[in-house]
Protein backbone atom coordinates (compact mmCIF):
# COMPACT_ATOMS: atom_id res chain seq x y z
CA UNK A 1 0.00 0.00 0.00
CA UNK A 2 1.20 3.52 -0.76
CA UNK A 3 2.68 5.34 2.22
CA UNK A 4 1.48 8.70 3.48
CA UNK A 5 4.79 10.24 4.43
CA UNK A 6 6.56 12.69 2.14
CA UNK A 7 9.97 11.25 3.04
CA UNK A 8 9.01 7.73 1.94
CA UNK A 9 8.93 8.07 -1.83
CA UNK A 10 10.18 4.52 -2.40
CA UNK A 11 6.75 3.21 -1.35
CA UNK A 12 5.10 4.85 -4.37
CA UNK A 13 4.98 2.77 -7.56
CA UNK A 14 6.34 4.21 -10.80
CA UNK A 15 2.84 3.91 -12.31
CA UNK A 16 -0.50 3.72 -10.52
CA UNK A 17 -3.68 2.37 -12.15
CA UNK A 18 -6.88 3.99 -10.91
CA UNK A 19 -9.73 1.58 -10.19
CA UNK A 20 -13.16 2.73 -11.43
CA UNK A 21 -15.89 2.91 -8.81
CA UNK A 22 -18.57 0.24 -9.05
CA UNK A 23 -21.31 2.33 -7.42
CA UNK A 24 -22.25 5.88 -6.55
CA UNK A 25 -20.34 7.22 -3.59
CA UNK A 26 -21.76 8.68 -0.41
CA UNK A 27 -18.81 9.78 1.71
CA UNK A 28 -17.67 12.22 4.37
CA UNK A 29 -14.05 13.22 3.74
CA UNK A 30 -11.50 15.01 5.87
CA UNK A 31 -8.80 16.63 3.72
CA UNK A 32 -5.37 17.72 5.00
CA UNK A 33 -4.62 21.23 6.27
CA UNK A 34 -4.05 24.08 3.85
CA UNK A 35 -0.54 24.39 2.42
CA UNK A 36 -1.11 28.06 1.54
CA UNK A 37 -2.23 28.96 5.06
CA UNK A 38 0.46 26.81 6.72
CA UNK A 39 3.31 28.51 4.86
CA UNK A 40 1.91 32.00 5.46
CA UNK A 41 1.43 31.25 9.15
CA UNK A 42 5.00 29.96 9.46
CA UNK A 43 6.36 33.21 8.01
CA UNK A 44 4.10 35.43 10.12
CA UNK A 45 4.98 33.55 13.31
CA UNK A 46 8.72 33.65 12.54
CA UNK A 47 8.75 37.39 11.86
CA UNK A 48 6.81 38.06 15.05
CA UNK A 49 9.02 35.74 17.13
CA UNK A 50 10.74 38.57 19.06
CA UNK A 51 7.33 39.02 20.74
CA UNK A 52 7.12 35.41 21.95
CA UNK A 53 6.30 31.80 21.09
CA UNK A 54 3.54 30.96 18.62
CA UNK A 55 1.89 27.52 18.51
CA UNK A 56 0.55 26.58 15.08
CA UNK A 57 -2.05 23.78 15.15
CA UNK A 58 -3.27 21.55 12.31
CA UNK A 59 -0.23 22.30 10.15
CA UNK A 60 0.25 20.43 6.89
CA UNK A 61 3.09 17.94 6.55
CA UNK A 62 4.10 17.94 2.88
CA UNK A 63 7.14 18.65 0.75
CA UNK A 64 6.28 22.36 0.41
CA UNK A 65 5.81 22.89 4.14
CA UNK A 66 8.86 20.80 5.07
CA UNK A 67 10.90 22.96 2.69
CA UNK A 68 9.58 26.12 4.36
CA UNK A 69 10.37 24.78 7.85
CA UNK A 70 13.91 23.80 6.82
CA UNK A 71 14.53 27.19 5.23
CA UNK A 72 13.30 29.10 8.28
CA UNK A 73 15.62 27.02 10.47
CA UNK A 74 18.53 27.89 8.18
CA UNK A 75 17.60 31.55 8.59
CA UNK A 76 18.12 31.10 12.34
CA UNK A 77 14.57 30.66 13.61
CA UNK A 78 13.83 28.04 16.26
CA UNK A 79 10.94 25.72 15.42
CA UNK A 80 9.79 22.72 17.45
CA UNK A 81 8.14 20.45 14.89
CA UNK A 82 5.73 17.64 15.81
CA UNK A 83 4.40 16.34 12.49
CA UNK A 84 2.39 13.43 13.97
CA UNK A 85 0.46 15.91 16.13
CA UNK A 86 0.31 18.47 13.29
CA UNK A 87 1.85 21.07 15.58
CA UNK A 88 4.75 23.50 15.17
CA UNK A 89 5.85 25.91 17.87
CA UNK A 90 7.84 28.87 16.57
CA UNK A 91 9.98 29.84 19.53
CA UNK A 92 10.73 33.32 20.77
CA UNK A 93 13.69 34.92 19.02
CA UNK A 94 15.94 36.27 21.79
CA UNK A 95 18.24 38.08 19.34
CA UNK A 96 15.29 40.25 18.28
CA UNK A 97 16.77 40.36 14.78
CA UNK A 98 14.05 39.80 12.20
CA UNK A 99 16.37 37.36 10.38
CA UNK A 100 18.76 35.85 12.97
CA UNK A 101 21.22 34.38 10.42
CA UNK A 102 23.54 36.68 8.48
CA UNK A 103 23.84 34.27 5.56
CA UNK A 104 22.04 31.24 4.19
CA UNK A 105 21.94 29.10 1.06
CA UNK A 106 18.37 27.86 0.82
CA UNK A 107 17.13 25.00 -1.35
CA UNK A 108 13.37 25.34 -1.86
CA UNK A 109 12.74 22.37 -4.21
CA UNK A 110 9.76 23.45 -6.35
CA UNK A 111 7.92 25.39 -3.65
CA UNK A 112 6.79 28.66 -5.16
CA UNK A 113 5.51 30.03 -1.85
CA UNK A 114 8.86 29.36 -0.16
CA UNK A 115 10.86 30.93 -3.00
CA UNK A 116 8.71 34.05 -3.35
CA UNK A 117 7.90 34.62 0.34
CA UNK A 118 11.44 34.11 1.61
CA UNK A 119 13.00 36.23 -1.16
CA UNK A 120 10.95 39.11 0.26
CA UNK A 121 11.55 38.13 3.89
CA UNK A 122 15.32 37.92 3.30
CA UNK A 123 15.31 41.68 2.68
CA UNK A 124 14.83 42.10 6.45
CA UNK A 125 18.15 40.45 7.24
CA UNK A 126 21.67 41.80 7.42
CA UNK A 127 23.84 39.74 5.12
CA UNK A 128 23.69 37.60 1.98
CA UNK A 129 21.02 35.04 1.19
CA UNK A 130 20.76 32.73 -1.82
CA UNK A 131 17.65 30.78 -2.82
CA UNK A 132 17.60 27.97 -5.39
CA UNK A 133 15.48 24.97 -6.31
CA UNK A 134 15.02 22.07 -8.70
CA UNK A 135 15.47 22.58 -12.47
CA UNK A 136 11.80 23.52 -12.96
CA UNK A 137 12.12 26.24 -10.29
CA UNK A 138 14.97 27.69 -12.34
CA UNK A 139 12.42 28.20 -15.14
CA UNK A 140 9.82 29.96 -13.01
CA UNK A 141 9.92 33.76 -13.31
CA UNK A 142 10.65 35.99 -10.33
CA UNK A 143 12.03 39.17 -11.90
CA UNK A 144 8.98 41.30 -11.03
CA UNK A 145 9.52 40.51 -7.35
CA UNK A 146 13.24 41.27 -7.54
CA UNK A 147 12.48 44.59 -9.23
CA UNK A 148 10.21 45.49 -6.32
CA UNK A 149 12.80 44.51 -3.70
CA UNK A 150 15.42 46.66 -5.42
CA UNK A 151 13.26 49.72 -4.67
CA UNK A 152 14.01 49.28 -0.96
CA UNK A 153 16.93 51.12 0.61
CA UNK A 154 19.70 48.76 1.72
CA UNK A 155 18.72 45.88 -0.60
CA UNK A 156 20.23 44.38 -3.74
CA UNK A 157 18.32 41.49 -5.30
CA UNK A 158 19.15 39.71 -8.53
CA UNK A 159 18.80 36.55 -10.59
CA UNK A 160 22.16 34.81 -10.38
CA UNK A 161 21.97 33.49 -13.95
CA UNK A 162 20.56 36.74 -15.34
CA UNK A 163 17.43 34.96 -16.59
CA UNK A 164 14.90 36.60 -14.30
CA UNK A 165 14.46 33.18 -12.67
CA UNK A 166 16.14 31.51 -9.67
CA UNK A 167 18.75 31.12 -8.28
CA UNK A 168 18.09 34.39 -6.46
CA UNK A 169 20.61 36.34 -4.39
CA UNK A 170 19.57 38.94 -1.81
CA UNK A 171 22.21 41.19 -0.23
CA UNK A 172 20.88 43.50 2.43
CA UNK A 173 21.90 45.76 5.27
CA UNK A 174 18.31 45.78 6.55
CA UNK A 175 15.52 46.88 4.23
CA UNK A 176 13.97 50.31 4.67
CA UNK A 177 10.99 51.58 2.69
CA UNK A 178 11.56 55.26 1.97
CA UNK A 179 9.04 55.45 -0.89
CA UNK A 180 6.07 53.47 -2.21
CA UNK A 181 7.09 50.09 -3.63
CA UNK A 182 5.66 49.17 -7.05
CA UNK A 183 5.19 45.58 -8.19
CA UNK A 184 3.63 43.72 -11.08
CA UNK A 185 1.48 40.77 -9.98
CA UNK A 186 0.24 39.56 -13.35
CA UNK A 187 2.42 36.44 -13.40
CA UNK A 188 2.04 35.33 -9.78
CA UNK A 189 0.09 36.63 -6.79
CA UNK A 190 2.91 35.26 -4.62
CA UNK A 191 5.09 38.27 -5.49
CA UNK A 192 2.60 40.61 -3.85
CA UNK A 193 1.91 38.25 -0.96
CA UNK A 194 5.62 37.99 -0.20
CA UNK A 195 5.97 41.78 -0.15
CA UNK A 196 2.91 42.16 2.07
CA UNK A 197 4.28 39.65 4.61
CA UNK A 198 7.58 41.54 4.89
CA UNK A 199 6.22 45.10 4.61
CA UNK A 200 5.32 45.71 8.29
CA UNK A 201 9.03 45.41 9.13
CA UNK A 202 10.32 47.82 6.47
CA UNK A 203 9.17 50.80 8.55
CA UNK A 204 8.97 51.70 12.22
CA UNK A 205 5.86 51.51 14.36
CA UNK A 206 3.74 54.58 13.63
CA UNK A 207 5.04 54.81 10.04
CA UNK A 208 3.46 53.41 6.88
CA UNK A 209 4.55 51.97 3.56
CA UNK A 210 2.50 51.66 0.39
CA UNK A 211 2.73 48.83 -2.14
CA UNK A 212 1.43 49.87 -5.54
CA UNK A 213 0.26 47.12 -7.87
CA UNK A 214 0.89 47.80 -11.56
CA UNK A 215 -1.25 46.09 -14.21
CA UNK A 216 -3.50 43.11 -13.62
CA UNK A 217 -3.56 40.90 -10.56
CA UNK A 218 -3.92 37.13 -10.82
CA UNK A 219 -5.32 34.75 -8.19
CA UNK A 220 -6.73 37.60 -6.11
CA UNK A 221 -8.21 35.31 -3.43
CA UNK A 222 -4.65 34.38 -2.40
CA UNK A 223 -3.85 38.08 -1.96
CA UNK A 224 -7.02 38.45 0.11
CA UNK A 225 -5.88 35.46 2.20
CA UNK A 226 -2.53 37.13 2.89
CA UNK A 227 -4.22 40.40 3.89
CA UNK A 228 -6.69 38.59 6.16
CA UNK A 229 -3.90 36.69 7.90
CA UNK A 230 -1.81 39.84 8.39
CA UNK A 231 -4.82 41.35 10.14
CA UNK A 232 -5.21 38.19 12.24
CA UNK A 233 -1.63 38.84 13.37
CA UNK A 234 -2.75 42.40 14.27
CA UNK A 235 -0.96 44.19 11.44
CA UNK A 236 -2.58 47.24 9.91
CA UNK A 237 -3.35 46.73 6.20
CA UNK A 238 -5.62 49.09 4.28
CA UNK A 239 -6.56 48.76 0.63
CA UNK A 240 -6.01 51.99 -1.27
CA UNK A 241 -6.56 53.01 -4.89
CA UNK A 242 -3.16 51.85 -6.12
CA UNK A 243 -2.69 48.87 -3.84
CA UNK A 244 -2.15 48.58 -0.09
CA UNK A 245 -1.00 50.75 2.83
CA UNK A 246 0.72 48.79 5.60
CA UNK A 247 1.56 50.09 9.05
CA UNK A 248 4.82 49.40 10.82
CA UNK A 249 4.70 46.38 13.13
CA UNK A 250 3.91 47.04 16.77
CA UNK A 251 4.69 44.88 19.80
CA UNK A 252 1.06 43.72 19.73
CA UNK A 253 1.46 42.29 16.19
CA UNK A 254 1.73 38.72 17.41
CA UNK A 255 -0.36 35.61 18.11
CA UNK A 256 0.34 32.90 20.64
CA UNK A 257 -1.88 30.33 18.94
CA UNK A 258 -3.24 29.77 15.42
CA UNK A 259 -5.23 26.92 13.83
CA UNK A 260 -4.88 26.10 10.10
CA UNK A 261 -7.99 25.45 7.98
CA UNK A 262 -8.45 22.32 5.84
CA UNK A 263 -7.16 22.72 2.28
CA UNK A 264 -9.88 23.90 -0.12
CA UNK A 265 -7.77 23.04 -3.18
CA UNK A 266 -7.50 19.46 -1.93
CA UNK A 267 -11.23 19.45 -1.22
CA UNK A 268 -11.92 20.25 -4.88
CA UNK A 269 -10.85 16.73 -5.92
CA UNK A 270 -13.45 15.08 -3.71
CA UNK A 271 -16.22 17.49 -4.65
CA UNK A 272 -15.29 16.77 -8.27
CA UNK A 273 -15.46 13.02 -7.56
CA UNK A 274 -19.09 13.48 -6.48
CA UNK A 275 -19.83 15.36 -9.69
CA UNK A 276 -18.12 12.80 -11.95
CA UNK A 277 -19.75 9.76 -10.36
CA UNK A 278 -23.17 11.25 -9.58
CA UNK A 279 -22.55 10.59 -5.90
CA UNK A 280 -22.42 12.68 -2.74
CA UNK A 281 -19.33 13.90 -0.87
CA UNK A 282 -19.12 16.10 2.21
CA UNK A 283 -15.75 17.72 2.97
CA UNK A 284 -15.59 18.59 6.66
CA UNK A 285 -14.20 21.73 8.26
CA UNK A 286 -14.78 24.14 5.36
CA UNK A 287 -17.44 26.82 5.06
CA UNK A 288 -18.31 29.36 2.35
CA UNK A 289 -16.55 32.00 4.50
CA UNK A 290 -13.20 30.19 4.40
CA UNK A 291 -10.01 32.22 3.99
CA UNK A 292 -9.40 30.22 0.79
CA UNK A 293 -10.91 31.34 -2.48
CA UNK A 294 -10.92 27.78 -3.82
CA UNK A 295 -14.09 27.00 -1.85
CA UNK A 296 -15.77 28.82 -4.74
CA UNK A 297 -15.04 25.77 -6.89
CA UNK A 298 -18.37 24.36 -5.72
CA UNK A 299 -20.14 27.31 -7.38
CA UNK A 300 -18.83 26.10 -10.75
CA UNK A 301 -20.04 22.58 -10.02
CA UNK A 302 -23.43 24.06 -9.18
CA UNK A 303 -23.48 25.82 -12.54
CA UNK A 304 -22.72 22.47 -14.18
CA UNK A 305 -25.75 20.83 -12.56
CA UNK A 306 -24.65 19.66 -9.11
CA UNK A 307 -26.46 20.54 -5.91
CA UNK A 308 -24.35 22.17 -3.20
CA UNK A 309 -25.28 22.43 0.47
CA UNK A 310 -23.39 23.90 3.42
CA UNK A 311 -23.94 22.74 6.99
CA UNK A 312 -22.19 22.82 10.33
CA UNK A 313 -20.16 19.75 9.32
CA UNK A 314 -18.84 21.16 6.03
CA UNK A 315 -19.78 21.55 2.36
CA UNK A 316 -21.56 18.79 0.44
CA UNK A 317 -21.73 18.30 -3.33
CA UNK A 318 -24.50 16.12 -4.73
CA UNK A 319 -23.70 14.98 -8.27
CA UNK A 320 -26.23 15.29 -11.08
CA UNK A 321 -26.40 15.42 -14.88
CA UNK A 322 -23.55 17.71 -15.94
CA UNK A 323 -23.61 20.46 -18.57
CA UNK A 324 -20.71 22.43 -20.00
CA UNK A 325 -20.10 25.99 -18.86
CA UNK A 326 -17.86 28.96 -19.57
CA UNK A 327 -15.71 29.97 -16.60
CA UNK A 328 -13.25 32.76 -15.87
CA UNK A 329 -11.05 30.81 -13.46
CA UNK A 330 -8.41 33.45 -12.79
CA UNK A 331 -9.43 33.79 -9.12
CA UNK A 332 -9.31 30.03 -8.46
CA UNK A 333 -6.77 28.87 -11.02
CA UNK A 334 -5.41 26.03 -8.86
CA UNK A 335 -8.68 24.21 -9.60
CA UNK A 336 -8.51 24.55 -13.40
CA UNK A 337 -7.38 20.97 -13.87
CA UNK A 338 -10.03 19.67 -11.47
CA UNK A 339 -12.77 21.37 -13.47
CA UNK A 340 -11.27 20.06 -16.70
CA UNK A 341 -11.62 16.50 -15.40
CA UNK A 342 -15.28 17.11 -14.57
CA UNK A 343 -15.86 18.74 -17.98
CA UNK A 344 -14.98 15.47 -19.72
CA UNK A 345 -18.28 14.03 -18.44
CA UNK A 346 -20.55 16.98 -19.24
CA UNK A 347 -23.00 17.50 -22.07
CA UNK A 348 -21.60 20.23 -24.26
CA UNK A 349 -18.26 22.05 -24.21
CA UNK A 350 -16.64 23.76 -21.23
CA UNK A 351 -14.47 26.81 -21.83
CA UNK A 352 -11.90 27.80 -19.19
CA UNK A 353 -10.37 31.24 -19.72
CA UNK A 354 -8.21 34.00 -18.21
CA UNK A 355 -5.61 31.67 -16.72
CA UNK A 356 -2.55 32.32 -18.89
CA UNK A 357 -0.43 32.60 -15.72
CA UNK A 358 -0.77 28.86 -14.99
CA UNK A 359 1.71 28.23 -17.79
CA UNK A 360 4.37 29.30 -15.22
CA UNK A 361 3.39 26.88 -12.46
CA UNK A 362 5.00 23.50 -11.70
CA UNK A 363 4.58 22.88 -15.43
CA UNK A 364 2.84 24.66 -18.30
CA UNK A 365 -0.51 23.50 -17.03
CA UNK A 366 -2.52 24.55 -20.08
CA UNK A 367 -0.31 22.69 -22.57
CA UNK A 368 0.13 19.67 -20.29
CA UNK A 369 -3.59 19.38 -19.62
CA UNK A 370 -4.45 19.59 -23.32
CA UNK A 371 -1.92 16.88 -24.15
CA UNK A 372 -3.11 14.43 -21.51
CA UNK A 373 -6.84 14.93 -22.07
CA UNK A 374 -6.33 14.21 -25.77
CA UNK A 375 -4.69 10.90 -24.84
CA UNK A 376 -7.95 10.01 -23.08
CA UNK A 377 -10.00 10.84 -26.17
CA UNK A 378 -11.36 14.27 -25.17
CA UNK A 379 -11.50 17.03 -27.73
CA UNK A 380 -9.41 20.01 -26.59
CA UNK A 381 -8.87 23.44 -28.10
CA UNK A 382 -5.89 25.18 -26.52
CA UNK A 383 -5.79 28.99 -26.26
CA UNK A 384 -3.12 31.25 -24.82
CA UNK A 385 -5.20 31.91 -21.71
CA UNK A 386 -7.04 28.63 -21.30
CA UNK A 387 -8.73 25.79 -23.13
CA UNK A 388 -12.08 24.45 -24.32
CA UNK A 389 -12.97 20.83 -23.61
CA UNK A 390 -15.36 18.99 -25.91
CA UNK A 391 -16.62 15.78 -24.27
CA UNK A 392 -16.14 12.68 -26.41
CA UNK A 393 -16.05 8.95 -25.61
CA UNK A 394 -13.11 8.37 -23.26
CA UNK A 395 -10.60 5.55 -23.15
CA UNK A 396 -7.89 4.45 -20.76
CA UNK A 397 -4.38 5.82 -21.21
CA UNK A 398 -1.03 6.15 -19.47
CA UNK A 399 -0.91 9.78 -18.33
CA UNK A 400 2.18 11.86 -17.66
CA UNK A 401 2.13 14.20 -14.66
CA UNK A 402 5.13 16.44 -15.41
CA UNK A 403 6.11 16.18 -11.74
CA UNK A 404 3.05 18.35 -11.03
CA UNK A 405 0.95 17.29 -8.06
CA UNK A 406 -2.23 18.87 -9.41
CA UNK A 407 -1.90 17.12 -12.77
CA UNK A 408 -1.73 13.77 -10.97
CA UNK A 409 -4.59 14.39 -8.56
CA UNK A 410 -7.01 15.84 -11.10
CA UNK A 411 -6.39 13.39 -13.96
CA UNK A 412 -6.82 10.46 -11.58
CA UNK A 413 -10.46 11.49 -11.11
CA UNK A 414 -11.22 10.46 -14.69
CA UNK A 415 -10.18 6.94 -13.73
CA UNK A 416 -13.05 6.77 -11.25
CA UNK A 417 -15.28 6.12 -14.30
CA UNK A 418 -12.93 5.15 -17.12
CA UNK A 419 -11.02 1.85 -16.89
CA UNK A 420 -7.34 1.75 -17.74
CA UNK A 421 -6.28 5.20 -16.49
CA UNK A 422 -2.68 4.94 -15.30
CA UNK A 423 -0.90 7.80 -13.52
CA UNK A 424 2.85 8.06 -13.99
CA UNK A 425 4.99 9.31 -11.09
CA UNK A 426 2.19 9.29 -8.50
CA UNK A 427 4.77 10.28 -5.87
CA UNK A 428 4.60 13.90 -7.07
CA UNK A 429 1.55 14.41 -4.82
CA UNK A 430 3.89 14.66 -1.81
CA UNK A 431 4.28 18.34 -2.66
CA UNK A 432 0.98 19.16 -0.97
CA UNK A 433 -1.01 15.97 -0.28
CA UNK A 434 1.15 12.93 0.59
CA UNK A 435 -1.78 10.67 1.51
CA UNK A 436 -3.92 11.52 -1.54
CA UNK A 437 -3.94 8.02 -3.02
CA UNK A 438 -5.00 6.49 0.28
CA UNK A 439 -7.85 8.99 0.61
CA UNK A 440 -8.93 8.49 -3.01
CA UNK A 441 -9.01 4.73 -2.49
CA UNK A 442 -11.34 5.22 0.49
CA UNK A 443 -14.07 6.37 -1.90
CA UNK A 444 -14.61 2.77 -2.97
CA UNK A 445 -14.89 1.37 0.57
Amino acid sequence: MIGNRSDNLSEYPADLEIQPLSQKIRKVVQVPPSKSITNRALVLAALASPQGDCCLENVLESEDTEVMVAALKQLGFHLDVDWPQRRIVVRSNPSRRRIPACEADLHVANSGTTMRFLSAVASLGQGRYRLDGIPRMRQRPIQDLLAALNQLSGVRAWSEAGTGCPPVVIETTGARAEQPIAVRAGTSSQYLSGLLLAAPYWVQEGEQVEIHVRGERVSEPYIAMTVAMLRQWRHSVVEVAEGFRIGGASDSAWRGHYVIEPDASAASYFWAAAAITGGQVTVTGLTPSSLQGDVRFVELLEQMGCRVTACTEGITVHGGPLRGIEADMNPISDTVMTLAAVACFATGPTRIRNVAHIRYKETDRIAALATELRKLGAGVEEANDGLTIHPQPLRGAVLDTYNDHRMAMSLALIGLRVPGVIIRNPACVVKTYPQYWLDLAQLSR
